[in-house]
């Protein structure tokens, strides 16, 4: 499997979010046909995750962790707001993006918090109320300090070969990704509501996730 390269801007991992980790585990796994591999908790804010690997970028599954303490910040990835919290009602979304950025995440993106998970170490910018960047179409910015998960995950033959990003707001959206160096990795759509779709090609075809 091919190592990421950390010089230069890139799609870091998708965020799909679930009203529980099992739920969420089981309906990605259902349609892709692979197994998740384990990842771990994240004690500030109370989450636990599954992880895919996407050759040079991976899939996140997360959800509220119910053993865990309640965090003394919103969780991050919008998982305290209604919104999100109405939209997994109907099952598990893809609702973000994290990009990879070479330099430490800048403030203007949101609060740049330092944090670890066994053998990994980043920094990420999250805003402090736990909101979706222009509802998730945005992405948070992240910097690895040695090893991501997509350089350690087992390789199964999943690669992201587009991300679409439907947003009211495509003009806006395009001048922030344009001032990130990020636009040309993905495709911006007028929509009237935001909403995210990535396709991945599998051994065996192609596989939508939204």
């Amino acid at each position: 499997m091919s190592v990421p390269a950390l010089d230069r801007p890139a799609i870091d991992h998708l965020v799909i979010a679930a009203r529980s980790l099992s739920e969420g585990a089981a309906w990605l796994e259902d349609r892709l046909g692979v197994h998740l591999a384990p990842g771990g908790e994240h004690p500030t804010f109370g989450t636990h995750n599954r992880l895919l690997s996407l050759g040079e970028a991976y899939l996140e599954v997360i959800a509220v962790n119910p053993d865990a303490p309640a965090p003394t910040r919103p969780r991050w990835f919008g998982l305290d707001t209604p919104a999100v919290q109405e939209r997994l009602k109907r099952g598990p979304a893809l609702i973000h993006w994290v990009a990879r950025t070479p330099q430490p995440p800048l403030a203007a993106q949101g609060e740049v918090l330092a944090l670890t998970r066994g053998r990994y170490v980043w920094t990420l910018t999250v805003p402090q109320d736990g909101s979706l960047p222009l509802g998730g179409a945005l992405p948070s910015l992240i910097a690895w300090q040695g090893d991501s998960p997509a350089a350690t995950l087992p390789d199964v033959g999943v690669r992201l070969r587009s991300l679409e990003l439907m947003t009211p707001q495509p003009e806006q959206l395009r001048e922030a990704l344009t001032g990130l160096k990020l636009v040309e990795l993905v495709t911006v759509h007028q929509a009237p509501e935001t909403r995210l779709q990535a396709v991945l090609d599998m051994p065996n075809g192609e596989v939508v996730l939204a």
